[in-house]
C-alpha cells in the first residue's frame, strides 16, 4: 500500500491533518486529523509497503509490541483507504 499523491499532510499549530488536493477534492473535501503516530505512518507510506512492513517500522520506531502496532495500523489504514488517501494492499 502507498499513499495517494492527491493527499498531503499539513501541520496546523501542533496538530497534523491529511487533506485532499487536486482531483481528490472532488471525492473528499474534508480533512483527517492525525496524531504523531498517524503522521509517522503517513510519512512511512511514501514507499509502497505491506502491512507487515508497516508494523515492523512502527515496532522499530516506537516501544510497542507487534500485535498492538498491527491493530493500530489496520484501523488507520482502513480509515484512509475509505477516503482514497491510501491505495493498494
Amino acid at each position: 500500500m502507498i499513499r495517494n499523491e492527491n493527499f498531503v499532510i499539513r501541520k496546523i499549530g501542533t496538530q497534523y491533518a491529511i487533506v485532499a488536493v487536486g482531483e481528490a477534492t472532488k471525492r473528499f473535501n474534508g480533512m483527517i486529523s492525525v496524531n504523531k503516530t498517524g503522521s509517522f505512518i503517513w510519512e512511512t507510506l511514501k514507499n509502497d509497503l505491506s502491512l507487515d512492513a508497516l508494523v515492523a517500522a512502527m515496532t522499530e520506531h516506537y516501544d510497542i509490541d507487534a500485535e498492538t502496532a498491527k491493530k493500530d495500523a489496520e484501523m488507520f489504514v482502513t480509515a484512509l483507504k475509505g477516503v482514497g488517501a491510501i491505495e493498494g494492499d
